[in-house]
């Protein structure tokens, strides 16, 4: 997993929650490495695993909560550091199409040992789907990204989470529904 993914996690945790949190969860985790992540590094992906054990450990907040809110917070900084992507999308029915068949794309002209999900999108009577698939159990990341692109964009949508497989995270359905007019009101529990 890049480097990335962990520096962005103990930023948003000490932009968040302070820096003291941070250092616990750091060493309270035990992680090989104590902590020590670069941007352009690889790692084990079960290193995240236990970085967000011991934040949750640290804060009592269950952990798809936790993942969940990194990707909310991963969004925001992509869409802060890689504007370009973004350029061409005016919605997530637009965008969310992108991350297979152009950004994942993108990611492995840079990072060719790169080991990413796949998203595989389709659009029937106006809903968006979305098949999120992967070796590593990130499903509650990929909801985190998911909504926080529909927040993004504005956009008035249901998200709606099937997980499948054997529902260890490393397999799920997302589904988007453009919200009516006359349900506007009900948006907010979903979105």
């Amino acid at each position: 997993m890049k480097g990335i993914v962990f520096t962005e996690l103990i930023e948003m945790v000490e932009d968040d929650l302070g820096i003291e949190i941070a250092d616990r969860m750091i060493s309270t985790s035990g992680t090989s490495n104590e902590g020590a992540y670069t941007a352009v590094g690889s790692y084990d992906h079960a290193e995240l695993i236990q970085l967000v054990l011991a934040l949750s450990d640290q804060t009592g907040v269950p952990v798809p909560e936790l993942v969940q809110t990194f990707g909310r917070h991963l969004f925001k900084r992509f869409s802060q550091l890689y504007p370009q992507f973004f350029e061409h999308a005016q919605s997530a029915f637009d965008f969310l199409p992108l991350v297979e068949t152009y950004i994942h794309v993108e990611v492995r002209k840079l990072y060719p040992d790169a080991e990413l999900p796949t998203f595989d999108c389709g659009i029937h009577e106006g809903n968006l789907t979305m098949h999120y698939q992967s070796s590593r159990p990130f499903a509650d990341l990929a909801e985190g990204l998911v909504r926080a692109c529909v927040d993004h964009f504005g956009d008035e949508v249901m998200v709606v989470r099937e997980d499948l497989g054997d529902g260890n995270g490393t397999e799920a359905c997302f589904c988007l529904t453009p919200v009516d007019q006359h349900r506007h009101g009900e948006v907010q529990a979903y979105v």
